[in-house]
């Protein structure tokens, strides 16, 4: 029997995908489908003081438009947990009012017969403003920062051990910088798009989500239909990375659109609606303060972090909370504030926090270690933490040392020479950088159903979703595991809300959260199995206890015997069964859950596992190489060496891809992405893909990543930690450290542009 897990299985859906059979959210076609199209507000903040539609209602084609006259009212959702849904203008209901509070704010739709006629008639709509000042600039509103009450899941923004103001004064070697990051945008592959048809009084829904579980329960609460009203499926998803664990406008717009005209609607964000009504990474200022002895080791930590926020929600990006456990120090002081400004509410983006956050300690260490004249690596040795010292528990699993030491041998770190601006290829400055990589190992509750068929197949039935990262393929490879089947005869079934409701796609939670709750509904059905054959005379396995009885390919044996046995497909057979079926929730989280299910001994051996007393994170190194062209201060990135300590590997392949896509968000971050806004009038100026630069494939690097491959023995059964965010964590730091070696220029200011090179 050979495992499946950690095996880097191709995608099971790949073929789907590659040959455009994969069906996503805007490619469903109900019965007399019609098109809306947004149409997007053009000032800042103010209202609408006339809202002209009437050429655009006599436009070809033009079924109704829906805007805030016509729209029919929602109610505020409650809560503001992701799990269970979160909306991301909770004080902006759309289509209620007049009142407009940034650029790019949806102010009608139009309804079309076909996609090119709503776009049209949407270019038709006039509309006379009357404008108020807007709130515009982060730099010229610091002045206007608060402290907010909570940050997202209602922790506290602000953390604080000993003294880190007096244990400054008294340190011998201090390093006290401001570092910045501009906004960024998802740009996910996929546009947010919903389909929206009635029937009657239900409602199917067709969205792009990282959230079933959670937009179906926004549909119900802001639309007041109840919920068991509400279908909604997102069988695949082009990519989210946050902006889709938020809901927005487009979720309701499109049922509203298709109450109004008694028709199904398709709604998709063009590209530059995205960049204002769709969620971004926010603006950050951070100060970073660190106080050590002359040998290194550190007295004192400050991360002081100002971003910014909307008007009509509260979004705080957490960028000091890695500091607050990265390092150890006895004095730590982390504190966030926030200013509201005039744009689209901020969400979370490939590691929130953590993203931007590292890309601030992770330079001031480095800069502390030049300062120190001490190796980078053995500066982070030093102040290696052994335990969470912020709430004072060990670490489930940390093999952080070994990263470092696997990543400085891949990369040739003994070849990096100390001094900067030293070492030239050519015309070419060659540089080496280096930073620590971490993220929180999530779970929540999920729930499972497996399903053994007569014809020797299985389901597996999951409320949860694949938005792009290999979802799927992990989980097939563990159910096939667990119940003894080849990975041919299994097939997962997820992104469908009538489904086991499972976790939603945020905080790196899916494996860890859904992974458990279908191996034990695997287990639970391959246990029916095994008694039910066991008790049944007529099988070979008769009078045999349970624990004797092994499966593989489908046909259960004695231990030791696997001459006496038989198959699934006989034991049904036999009995007259036309399927075996458990439901298994494994009950597990650190927030307050509910489920039902079958408490299989999977489940028990799961739940009674003592979970508080332990700290969850993953880490990693990241080690880079860069070459700087010296006369026009272009970077490009040589090598990237990634070595993660993530408890155990699911799939070595998606794994790896995991990490990569990660780290190539990362290379944006540090070389190229920025989000532009006017100063005059607060409006999106990079709003497509022509003017907002991503990375592509002339600025890949050589990847070399690696996993210690160590299970965690108390995050689940499995022992997986999340993955999908933690490759971009630290890598931006690592690839600005290493543009530091290689010119002896320090650039504090996210992105690292060739003109800022050049100036300094």
């Amino acid at each position: 029997m050979n495992e499946l897990v950690g095996q880097p299985i191709d995608r099971v859906d790949g073929r789907l995908k590659v040959t455009g059979t994969a069906t996503y959210s805007h490619e469903y076609y109900p019965d007399k489908v019609t098109y809306g199209v947004c149409v997007m507000s053009t000032i800042a903040k103010g209202r609408m003081k006339n809202l002209d539609t009437s050429v655009a209602e006599r436009a070809p084609g033009i079924i109704n438009i829906l805007t805030y006259k016509n729209s029919m009212n929602l109610h505020f959702p409650s809560g503001g947990d992701p799990g269970a849904g979160k909306y991301g203008e909770k004080d902006l209901l759309p289509l209620q009012s007049d009142r407009i509070f940034y650029g790019g704010q949806v102010i009608a739709v139009v309804i079309g017969e076909t996609f090119e006629q709503a776009e049209h008639a949407a270019s038709l709509v006039k509309v006379a403003y009357e404008k108020d000042q807007a709130v515009i600039s982060l730099e010229k509103n610091l002045l206007l920062a608060y402290t907010p009450a909570q940050a997202l899941g209602g922790g506290s923004p602000n953390m604080k051990r000993g003294d880190a103001g007096a244990a400054m004064q008294s340190s011998s070697v201090k390093i006290e910088q401001t570092y910045t990051t501009p906004v960024y945008h998802h740009n996910a592959m996929e546009p947010h798009a919903t389909t929206a048809e009635w029937k009657g009084d239900s409602l199917m829904v067709y969205d792009s989500t990282q959230s079933v579980m959670g937009s179906k329960g926004l549909l119900s609460s802001v639309l007041g239909v109840p919920a068991e009203k509400v279908h909604l499926i997102a069988l695949y998803i082009g990519g989210g990375f946050g902006s889709k664990g938020f809901s927005w406008p487009n979720l309701f717009l499109a049922p509203m659109a298709a109450k109004l005209v008694n028709r199904p609607v398709k709604l998709a964000l063009s590209r530059q609606q995205v960049f204002t009504t769709a969620g971004r990474r926010t603006q950050t200022i951070q100060k970073i303060s660190l106080g050590a002895d002359n040998n290194g080791k550190l007295n004192a930590v400050k991360h002081e972090s100002i971003s910014e926020t909307s008007f009509v929600d509260e979004f705080v990006e957490t960028s000091g909370l890695a500091t607050s456990m990265l390092y150890s120090s006895a004095n730590t002081e982390v504190s966030h504030q926030i200013v509201r400004l005039n744009r689209g509410t901020p969400c979370p983006m490939r590691a929130p926090g953590e993203a931007p956050g590292t890309v601030a300690i992770e330079s001031a260490m480095d800069e502390l270690a030049y300062k120190l004249n001490m190796d980078p690596v053995q500066l982070r040795l030093l102040n290696y933490a052994d335990t969470e010292e912020q709430k004072k528990l060990p670490f489930s699993s940390k093999n952080l040392k070994e990263c470092y030491q696997k990543g400085a041998d891949a990369i040739g770190w003994q070849n990096r020479n100390p001094q900067p601006g030293m070492v030239k290829e050519g015309n070419y400055l060659i540089g080496y950088g280096m930073a620590t990589a971490t993220y929180p190992a999530n779970r929540s509750a999920s729930t499972a159903k497996a399903t053994l068929f007569p014809d020797g197949h299985a389901e597996i039935l999951c409320g949860t979703q694949d938005i792009g990262t290999g979802t799927y393929t992990i989980m097939t490879q563990l159910a096939a595991d667990s119940l003894g089947l080849p990975i041919d005869k299994v097939k997962v079934k997820l992104g469908d809300s009538n489904y086991p409701k499972g976790a939603n796609s945020g905080g790196s939670q899916v494996t860890a959260s859904v992974g458990p709750a279908i191996r034990a509904a695997a287990l639970g059905a391959k246990s029916k199995m095994i008694k039910l054959a066991i008790a049944d005379e007529a099988s070979p396995l008769h009078g045999q206890t349970e624990n004797a009885i092994l499966v593989d390919n489908g046909r259960l044996f004695i231990n030791g015997q696997p001459d006496k046995g038989e198959t699934y497909t006989q034991i049904l057979n036999r009995h007259s069964l036309d399927k075996m079926e458990a439901l298994a929730n494994t009950n597990v989280s650190t927030r307050p859950a509910q489920g039902g299910g079958e408490k299989h001994a999977a489940v028990q051996e799961d739940e009674k596992v003592d979970r508080k007393n332990y700290a969850f994170h993953s880490f990693g190194a990241q080690f880079v190489k860069v070459r700087v062209d010296a006369q026009l201060g272009t970077v490009h990135v040589d090598k990237i060496v990634s070595v993660m300590d993530i408890g155990k590997v699911m799939n070595l392949k998606t794994a790896k891809n995991q990490i990569m896509g990660g780290i190539i968000f990362a290379i944006g971050m540090a070389l190229m992405e920025e989000t532009q806004y006017d100063p005059n009038d607060g409006r999106v100026i990079t709003h497509d893909l022509a003017q907002y630069l991503v990375p592509v494939h002339a600025d890949m690097p050589e990847f070399d990543i690696q996993f210690i491959d160590k299970p965690d023995p108390y995050i689940s059964p499995i022992g997986a930690r999340g993955i999908g965010e933690i490759g971009i964590t630290g890598t931006t730091a690592a690839i600005a450290n290493a543009i530091y070696n290689a010119t002896g220029k320090r650039v504090r200011d996210m992105p690292v542009t060739p003109d800022k090179l050049l100036s300094v």
